[in-house]
């Protein structure tokens, strides 16, 4: 042993020089290990149903609509998420929640992922009811058709629409799924009137209270007879609908199936809730080792650099640096005291 450390010291730069060059091939070989780690994968639901055009969030020292406040937060999480993160977009309307894909990482499709959110739109709604309730087996059955599993975050007012009564409210004690959902309440307790929107966008009216209470002459209730929302627009304040955020509602849903409700107040607030959440999964993953080899192999080119002696060669420079100093300082000052003489 002591024969090979000898001979190394003897001929340090070459050996470095060699051992970079062994470093470096094995990097190019790009070699792993297997590594059991957290696996994080989101699926983000997002409420389209009209309530979600009613105007009664601030962002950026403006009022505007839960869709627009909402969009922001998503967009903000995503940004947030560390490389590596899938991410999936749903959407809600009706009883029903549709996935636009499934899972991607969040970093290789950032654009992707942020131009879905950007164009989402209560004109892609496929039904003007709101059924939050009823649409968790769906949601439930999404999750479980994907690829591998994901965390949902559901992004909604909790509107009811038609509102719930005894004969119409979905019996959850069977629900299998929900376990650590978050739900995140966008909207506020001040209650605004929810606009209806023509196909441009513009506002014909508001939704009345009728809009939202069942169809008379509905005696039983089944998938196809839940009820539907009334298409009449309120032409006065008295008559339209006010709509708030549910939170006692959210709130007692997410308990009977062992979900989480918080309020949409930042992203922080979400972020910090979704750090609480359970991974997905735990997988084995390949671990990559060639930046630990190109960085050695780095460390042993640097090295053939070094002095033998670093700290004599330190002490050398700086003895040499006070001379040269000195040195200079002595002759101005000379040169000064020469001129004054002269004068």
């Amino acid at each position: 042993m002591k024969i090979w450390l000898r001979h190394f010291i003897k001929h340090r730069d070459t050996a470095l020089l060699a051992l970079a060059l062994l470093f470096l091939l094995g990097a190019i070989l790009r070699p792993s290990i297997p590594f059991k780690h957290n696996i994080y994968a989101y699926f983000l639901v997002a409420d389209i149903s009209q309530s979600m055009n009613a105007e009664d969030m601030m962002l950026h020292g403006k009022k505007v609509t839960r869709m627009a406040y909402m969009q922001n937060m998503m967009h903000e999480v995503v940004a947030s998420l560390p490389c590596g993160t899938k991410v999936s977009i749903g959407m809600f309307a009706g009883n029903s929640v549709a996935a636009m894909y499934a899972p991607i990482e969040v970093c290789r499709n950032f654009a992707a992922i942020q131009d879905t959110i950007a164009h989402l739109d209560w004109r892609m709604a496929w039904s003007g009811n709101s059924r939050v309730r009823e649409s968790l087996f769906v949601t439930a059955k999404v999750v479980r058709a994907m690829p591998e599993p994901a965390q949902v975050l559901y992004f909604t007012d909790g509107e009811e629409a038609p509102k719930l009564h005894a004969f119409n409210t979905k019996n959850l004690d069977e629900f299998q799924g929900g376990d650590d959902w978050l739900f995140v309440g966008i909207g506020t307790d001040e209650g605004v009137a929810i606009p209806k929107l023509s196909q441009d966008n513009q506002v014909i009216g508001y939704w009345s209270n009728e809009s939202f209470a069942m169809q008379p002459g509905i005696a039983q209730i089944s998938e196809s007879t839940l009820g539907v929302r009334d298409d009449n627009v309120a032409f006065g304040d008295h008559d339209r609908y006010v709509s708030k955020l549910a939170s006692e509602y959210l709130e007692n849903l997410t308990k009977e199936i062992g979900a989480k409700f918080i309020k949409g107040d930042s992203t922080y607030t979400v972020l910090k809730a979704m750090k609480e959440q359970k991974p997905a999964r735990r997988d084995i993953a390949p671990l990559p080792l060639d930046w630990l080899l190109a960085s050695l192999a780095g460390l042993c080119i640097l090295a053939t650099y070094a002095s033998h002696h670093p700290w004599r060669q330190i002490k050398q420079n700086l003895h040499l640096y006070r001379r040269e100093i000195q040195s200079r300082f002595f002759v101005k000052s000379e040169a000064v005291a020469h001129d004054n003489h002269f004068q």
